[in-house]
């Protein structure tokens, strides 16, 4: 077995990548679109530019995500002014709701086997390996 901080991220995100998909499967979404929702469902009225640079993505990944966004009924993307805002549509809402528990579902089943105490010391090592580095608003 690899006991490297490389390897066990790599569990970590393939668990979290397959129990999301799952989720995200019944409403008919994949994981490369939970950040999308999640961002639009904390910033309303967004622009699709100011979502591109947010999460760092390449301007033409996000349009067409976007774009299958809007088609499938989870977002509306109306014109103001010169610009376009993106907002969640009834259905982008219960999809944002679901899409956020995951992160909170998912760390209490992976978590179940710490004490409280070790919890925090997990998070505490976690933060001083990211030094400078806030969880993004988009989470």
């Amino acid at each position: 077995m690899f006991d490297t901080l490389a390897y066990h991220s790599s569990v970590f995100y393939r668990d979290f990548t397959a129990y999301t998909s799952e989720k995200l499967e019944k409403l008919g979404l994949h994981f490369g679109l939970l950040f999308f929702l999640i961002y639009v469902g904390k910033h309303p009225g967004t622009t699709p530019s100011d979502l591109t640079e947010e999460l760092h993505l390449d301007w033409g990944h996000s349009q067409r995500c976007i774009t299958k966004l809007v088609e499938n009924g989870f977002l509306t993307k109306e014109k103001a002014g010169r610009r376009y805002q993106l907002d969640l549509t009834e259905k982008g809402r219960e999809a944002f709701a679901i899409s956020h528990q995951v992160f909170f579902d998912w760390d209490e089943k992976r978590l179940a086997v710490l004490t409280e105490e070790e919890r925090q010391t997990l998070f505490a090592l976690l933060r001083k390996l990211t030094p400078g580095r806030e969880v993004p608003r988009h989470v």
